[in-house]
């Protein structure tokens, strides 16, 4: 897929027309991923470009608090400059404006038609502990299982905190173990068996299984929504 560049709507010819048809073979490509209920990396890249305009306009000098991993000073410095010289062009910096104003409408649009799919497959995850969960459930395994089949995804993961802006945050690195047949008799609590017996780095790990009867593609929807979705479950209070 084509990027768009982190300053893509302020980079060389200042247009509305140039831009309007830049943004729109973007978001084509965007929306020929969503037609496919594919949805990452495409929605969290939509979604780092509109925070990045929306940002611009509302405060000139959000790229260095913002996204001090995402643009390097001289992408900072570049902006910065171009909005002083904005200021002493009012035509200049209203074609900027609408722009940003046409573009934001439009990355919301297509935001809220990747959501509906993100909603849609995250109501439609059954997350279950296999077992006894331990003390510590920072680290463990996962099984994914969707559609008819038996099946099985297996995953190590483990969850970390990040600071940004201040808050604290919690993200999952996840590791690809292998792919397991489920049956009558080898079930979820047989998997978890054989994971601890194989495997000495986990001697007494946290495991869930996640289930769908969606059969939507694993790597760019399934897997993506069933971390976030662990994420959150594990982060609840459990009775």
């Amino acid at each position: 897929m084509k990027q768009l560049s982190e300053t893509w709507f302020a980079e060389g010819y200042i247009d509305f027309e140039l831009k309007k048809y830049t943004l729109l073979a973007y978001l084509k490509q965007i929306n020929q991923y969503f037609d496919e209920n594919k949805l990452y990396p495409q929605l969290s890249d939509l979604i780092f470009h509109y925070n990045n305009i929306v940002a611009f306009r509302e405060n000139k000098k959000y790229l260095q608090e913002q996204f001090p991993k995402k643009l390097t000073g001289l992408q900072i410095e570049k902006l910065q400059v171009l909005y002083e010289q904005m200021i002493e062009d009012s035509e200049l910096m209203q074609e900027l404006e609408d722009i940003i104003h046409y573009s934001a409408d439009k990355m919301k649009t297509t935001i809220s038609n990747g959501a509906e799919i993100y909603e849609f497959v995250e109501e439609n995850l059954t997350i279950t502990p296999i077992g006894l969960l331990p003390l510590d459930v920072q680290e463990g395994y996962f099984f994914l299982s969707a559609g008819n089949s038996k099946t099985t995804r297996v995953y190590q993961y483990r969850l970390s905190i990040f600071e940004k802006h201040n808050e604290n945050f919690r993200s999952m690195k996840t590791a690809y173990i292998e792919m397991m047949q489920r049956s009558m008799v080898y079930t979820y609590e047989n998997i978890k068996y054989e994971l601890i017996r194989s495997r000495n780095d986990l001697p007494n790990p946290a495991v869930y299984s996640i289930e769908t009867e969606l059969s939507f593609p694993v790597e760019e929807t399934l897997l993506p929504i069933a971390k976030r979705s662990l994420v959150k479950f594990i982060s609840l209070p459990q009775a």
